[in-house]
């Protein structure tokens, strides 16, 4: 499938395109094209990989201009770039604007324009019922893409895919542990009862090499993850670490939520079950806005979310189990020394 093709990956040295780098430049795919507005990390994966598969375009989708430049031969795209931190949005939301929604419908557009063959906008469960601006421009970034994908040239292909907390990506709570745990200091919790669904990097991208083989346009893609809650966590944590340190309870930040929906009742009525995966089809109906009052769905009133507080939730073992999939986890309580070390 990726046998002599270019792969564009936006926000490609956050962890989730270094995560793609690391899966991919394994196969006979041609060219790597890492697209991003940090110089550092590129120079750092440049002299980590010296690879000549990979290409790095300096950039920031909220210029097309730069996005085009990157874009022009790319046969797919993978969509990551993207504010992601809760309170940085809350404070500055029109920057979450310009880059999440402003800048999805750049990477859009100059796909349709360069006859890109796929592309997977990356979202999060945040988009679902949103408290917070970062949830907001997610959501409005997936209404983008399915407005989009209602119109392309036949040819390319618009998708998206939603998930859960992605284990020690950047902003995760697990880092911030594990430091306060090597520092001595108390683990901060904002409360012990609040869930999250659970995955890994390498989850993440399953789904969406998922979505990007079995997507139709416009197409939302979900994984069947599993859930902890904070307080479990912590607590596997400090058993992994054998370490004493007290837990604070500091109460809920602003523009969080007790638990995560990763679909909605609405989505859930004409969802498709795959297996460990959730299709969330476009709806295709036009603005002929009579349609709208005259096919409605009777079984909305009796759906249920789908949410972190009932999937399955991970006990203190299973958690213990999920976090020593984390190389860096391995290697501090195992002794194990990564590959790429």
């Amino acid at each position: 499938m990726f046998l002599n093709k270019t792969l564009l990956i936006t926000g490609g040295t956050g962890s989730f395109g270094t995560t793609v780098l690391e899966r991919f430049l394994k196969t006979d795919i041609q060219e790597i094209r890492i697209f991003s507005r940090d110089e550092k990390k590129q120079d750092d994966l440049r002299q980590h990989y010296q690879n000549d598969k990979i290409k790095f375009y300096i950039g920031d989708i909220r210029d097309k201009r730069s996005v085009d430049s990157a874009m022009k031969g790319a046969d797919f795209v993978f969509h990551a770039a993207a504010l992601k931190q809760v309170p940085s949005c809350e404070f500055f939301p029109m920057e979450a604007v310009r880059t999440n929604v402003i800048g999805c419908e750049n990477v859009l557009d100059s796909a349709l324009e360069n006859n890109v063959k796929n592309v997977i906008v990356l979202s999060t469960d945040k988009a679902v019922y949103p408290v917070n601006a970062m949830g907001m421009s997610k959501a409005l970034s997936e209404k983008v893409m399915v407005s989009k994908s209602r119109n392309t040239n036949g040819y390319t292909i618009f998708c998206g895919t939603r998930y859960g907390n992605v284990m020690a990506s950047r902003g995760s709570v697990i880092p911030l542990f594990i430091q306060q745990i090597k520092n001595g200091q108390a683990l901060t919790i904002t409360d012990p009862k609040m869930t999250r669904f659970m995955m890994t990097l390498e989850d993440a991208l399953d789904l969406v090499l998922f979505a990007f083989k079995h997507g139709n346009n416009g197409d939302l893609f979900i994984q069947k993850a599993p859930a902890a809650s904070i307080g479990v966590l912590a607590q596997a944590l400090l058993e992994l670490y054998q370490a004493l340190n007290p837990i604070k309870i500091i109460g809920t930040r602003h523009g969080e939520k007790l638990y995560e929906t990763l679909v909605n009742r609405e989505e859930m009525v004409k969802s498709e079950d795959m297996g460990e995966y959730f299709r969330i089809p476009a709806d295709t109906r036009d603005l002929n806005y009579s349609k709208y009052f005259t096919e409605g769905e009777e079984k909305v009133a009796d759906a249920e979310d789908y949410t972190s507080h009932n999937t399955h939730r991970l006990d203190l073992k299973q958690t213990k189990e999920l976090l020593l999939k984390l190389k860096f986890i391995r290697k501090d309580v195992l002794g194990e020394i990564a590959e790429n070390d």
